[in-house]
Order: C-alpha cells, then structure tokens, then sequence
C-alpha cells in the first residue's frame, strides 16, 4: 500500500523548519521554507506575506510515517498541512494538499509512462480489459498473434472481436478466478498458453489481464512426437517378441551412477550360471532386472517364468510350482497341469517375494536346485529339468534365517551372487528421466498429448521421498495424465500424501517460540537424534531393517531421517 513516507521521499527540495513563536519574526520572508510554530506543543502551519508581521496560521496535524494514503487524504480534508514523523518521533517531512495533488498526478504519469513502456518493450501477447469489458491495452505481440491492430481494438468491447464462450479473460473479469499455465483453443487455427489475473481495489474487481503465448506449433510438434513414440514403443514391442531386441537394459531407465553401478554388476553376474538374489524395496523393479539377466545368458527363444511367491496361496504352492497329475486331486484338471518349473525348463525360472516362501516349500525347492529333479504332484515318476534361477525379495532374508522363517541352507543355495536394486530415492537425478518415460508412455496409453512437466510439479517429484519407488511414480504420472486438461498436467491432481510428506519450506516458528534461538534448538535436536541413530545402527551392525524395527519406525522413514542428517553407513 502506498503511504504518506513515501510521497515525502519524493519532496527532497522541500525543506521545513520547526521554530518557537518568538523566533518567527526573525525569519527571512524570501526562504523558501516551510515554518512551523511550536507553540506549547501545539503545531501550527506558518504563511508569511511579504512583511515580517504578515503571518497566517493554518492547524497541523502529525501522522506517522507508515500511514496509508487514504488516512493522510482522509486528513487532509480538515487540516491543510501534515506533519510527518518517525518511529522514534523525530519529524521527516510534511505534505500539503497542493503538494500532494501535484505529487499524485506525477506518480500517476510516471506509472503509466513505466507501464507503457514495459507492455511495448515484451514479445508476448498481453491484453487488458476494464470492468466494462473494453480493451484498454493491447500489446504487438497480441496484434501479431490476434491480426487486429492497436488502433483498431482498444475502446471497444472485446466481445466485438472474439467468440464469448472462448473468452478466458471474461471469466476470470467475472468470477475473480486466475488463471495459470492454461492451454486454450482461441480459435480453430489457433492454440495459445494462457495466464490470466484480475485486478483488484480494496477487494472489488475493475479489470482482468490476460497473457497469451502461441504455442500452436509446439501443439502440432508434440502430436506428431506423440504419434512417433508410439510408433517406437510398438516397434520396441515388436522386436522384444520376435528376438531382435538388442538391448537386455532397454526397460530400466536412469543414468545416475547408482543405476549404472547395478547394471555393470548385472552384466557380469549374467555370464554365468550361478543363482542369482536381487535385493529391493517393493517397486524399484526387481523382475526388469531378472528380466535383463535373463536375455543376456539366455538364447532368444528361452522361457521367462516368474512366480510371486507372495501372491500364491500356502495350498496351491506345491501344484502351481511343480504342476500335477490327472485325477491328483479333487477338483484337479483331468489332463493334468504343467508346473512353473517345467514351463522354465532351458530358461529362467523368476522367484519374486521368495522371503513370502512356506516353510515346507522351502524344503522342496531346496532339493530341486540341489537335484534338478522334481515330481510332479500326484505323480510317482521323477522328472529332471534345466533352468536358471533368479529370486528376489524386499525382505531381510538373514534376520527370517535367525527367526526361523527362512532356511538357512536354501539362503545359502541361493545367495551364490547378490545385487541390490537402490530405491529410487537414492537415485534422485533419475527421478525426472523416469518421469518423463512414464508420461509418454501413459499419453500413449491414455490418446492424451501432454506439452511436458510443468517447473513446479518437476520440483515436487524431486522433493519425494518416494516410499512407493518407480512404481509409485508410474502411478502418479498416470495420475496427472488421467485428470490432465488440454494437453496440461496440474499440480493440485497430485496425489494428497505427496503434500504431506514433502519437506516444508519457509516454516514459520510458533508463538510459543518467541524469543528462542530456533536455529540453535534444532541443531540441538538434530545431534540427539544422530546420536541415537548411529547408537541403534551399531548395536544392530549396520542392518537398517533391524534398527528400524527397533526404533519402531517404516524402513523408509529411517532412510529419510539418515539422509537428512548426512548419515552415510
């Protein structure tokens, strides 16, 4: 709001001087000088004719120098001088009314000469209207985009020149409503980002503002981008099930050393036949991996089997894996049924959630990778199979050994190579390369153009944690991109829980802290909590599970709490 003070700064050849009455004879009449008499702390505005003794004494009153324009118009309406002073009550200047029109009127034309210059100084199109719905500005960019000149627009009713119902700025004229980002067909050739605010006195709205961008061009290149990627994922498709796809990694996404570190592992261990156990959290993708090593060491035409473990009910375990005979069971198939391990036989047989495995499987399984030889159920002849085993878990497999929950000598047959999958929020750099994948891939899906990721949304997604990994990702893209509008993704269809696990930023300290060195506290507090993290993390040798489990706290929340506080063990 603009104040008193701030007409006084533009008064520096103004000068005022505060003098006793029985100094005011003294003056010179020709100083160009404002007196004021201070008399018995009353202060009164002193005009002086051209004799000493010609003096006029015009009431005063002070004000401070924060006040708002509208209580020093307020003002002077019954006093024809204002005496303006500080917060330590020293005086800085005054204002009369004459000096205050003249003030005014100069700021009006100097805003307006600053505006002017700003609208035809910008490329982009920019058009306001007043409360009437008239055009009182109309930049080169919108002549440009819209072919009707200055001259031709401005002072006339808008709704002269377009269709109402594609009027966005009507609405927001009408409504108060803003605008940000908003992709809009203007008209048939024509599709334009918009951004639209209304302005606004003492709350009542007297005009709208409207920016517009051509991204026509952008529009129809994005199409067509849209249109050659799903060219290129059916291709992709196309070449992964005749055999020629020449890239086992083609699937995983990211180049952070994290990621890349994991891929090099995954191309050593693939050159052999040894049982291999990736380790993971539940959604950073644990099968694309099995699914890489699977089409290095593998030929072209050889089985991928996958089973999750957890998916399969503790009775239907042995048939599923091992399949069975005819007339084995009641209710059981009359030709009987293949099992997962002879559908994988000179391929790879994918054990996901192995940590989910029964006990009494275990056993069974053990001797299958001991053996290669298995019967089938209800079958009395033994079959000899081939294949290679991959296993994976997002479960502490050593701590279900010491609980016995997992048998320690089928951890060991399968525990011959190990590889961990990082979560994704240990390869944050890869978080927007991902992002932008999946929103091909679900615009794709979904027959929806998306122009890209919007700077804030980009910035949210980096600030995640993640609990969910890539597959979380994948469902909030799909997310955006389902309740996207007009080829824009916004930022309130994020999913809630993203909000509320996000840092918080410029977080305002509350009353009760008044006068508390807040910095200094949470240093305080943040070495506490180090300490005890690092007490509990040796006392569970390292293992996080554990020390999460201890402190009564998710896994992913401990991760969260050791980033933060640069704990690297």
């Amino acid at each position: 709001m603009q104040t008193a003070q701030f007409i006084i700064n533009k008064l520096v050849s103004n000068r005022f001087e505060i003098v006793p009455p029985e100094e005011i004879h003294e003056r010179d009449p020709s100083d160009k000088i404002q007196y004021f008499l201070n008399d018995n702390e009353k202060l009164y505005a002193v005009r002086r004719g051209r004799r000493k003794d010609d003096l006029h004494y015009f009431s005063t009153q002070i004000v401070r120098e924060n006040c708002p324009l509208k209580t020093a118009l307020d003002y002077l309406e019954e006093y024809e001088y204002l005496l303006v002073r500080d917060e330590n009550k020293v005086f800085t200047g005054y204002l009369s009314r004459d000096i205050l029109i003249q003030q005014l009127a100069y700021q009006l034309e100097s805003t307006n000469a600053y505006l002017n210059t700003i609208l035809e100084t910008i490329n982009e199109s920019c058009t306001v209207i007043d409360e009437n719905q008239s055009v009182i500005y109309w930049t080169k960019g919108a002549e440009d985009i819209f072919s009707f000149s200055k001259e031709e627009i401005i002072g006339k009713p808008i709704t002269e020149f377009f269709n109402v119902n594609n009027l966005k700025i009507l609405q927001t004229l009408e409504h108060g409503k803003s605008v940000y980002q908003h992709q809009h067909k203007a008209r048939e050739d024509l599709v334009v980002m918009i951004n639209s605010n209304p302005v606004k006195i003492n709350d009542k709205i007297i005009g709208a503002v409207v920016s517009e961008m051509n991204v026509t061009k952008m529009h129809r290149l994005n199409e067509e981008l849209l249109q050659t990627s799903e060219k290129l994922v059916n291709l992709e498709k196309q070449m992964q099930a005749n055999g020629l796809g020449h890239d086992p990694f083609i699937l995983i996404r990211g180049n952070s050393p994290e990621i890349k570190n994991v891929l090099s592992n995954v191309r050593k261990v693939a050159e052999t036949q040894a049982n291999i156990l990736i380790y993971g959290e539940s959604g950073v993708g644990k099968e694309l991996f099995a699914r890489a090593v699977h089409a290095i060491r593998e030929q072209s035409d050889a089985p991928f089997v996958a089973i999750n473990c957890g998916a399969i009910p503790n009775g239907l375990f042995e048939s599923e894996i091992f399949g069975y005979e005819k007339g084995a069971f009641s209710g059981a198939s009359q030709k009987g049924k293949k099992g997962k391990v002879e559908l994988a036989r000179g391929g790879t047989l994918f054990l996901d959630e192995i940590g989910e495995m029964p006990l009494d499987m275990q056993v069974k399984l053990l001797r299958l990778l001991q053996e290669k030889t298995y019967y089938p159920v209800g079958g009395t002849k033994e079959i000899e199979v081939e294949f290679n085993l991959v296993a994976a878990t997002n479960r502490d497999l050593i701590e279900l050994v010491k609980e016995k929950r997992f048998r320690e000598d089928l951890y060991y047959r399968l525990n011959v190579v190990n590889l961990t999958v990082p979560p994704l929020r240990e390869r944050g750099q890869d978080i927007l390369e991902l992002s932008n994948y999946f929103l091909y891939e679900k615009s794709i899906k979904y027959n929806r153009p998306i122009q890209g990721i919007p700077t804030e949304i980009a910035d949210i997604l980096l600030q995640y944690s993640w609990p969910g990994n890539v597959r979380e990702l994948s469902n909030v893209i799909e997310r955006l991109v389902i309740f996207s509008n007009e080829g824009v993704i916004n930022k309130k269809d994020l999913p809630p829980e993203i909000f509320t696990l996000i840092p918080e930023k410029n977080s305002k300290p509350s009353a009760s802290s008044e006068g508390l060195s807040t910095s200094h506290l949470n240093e305080q507090l943040e070495q506490v909590e180090r300490d005890i993290l690092l007490e509990q993390l040796k006392l569970a040798n390292g293992n996080k599970q554990v020390c999460a489990k201890n402190l009564g706290v998710t896994r992913s929340t401990l991760y969260n709490r050791l980033k933060k506080l640069n704990i690297d063990v």
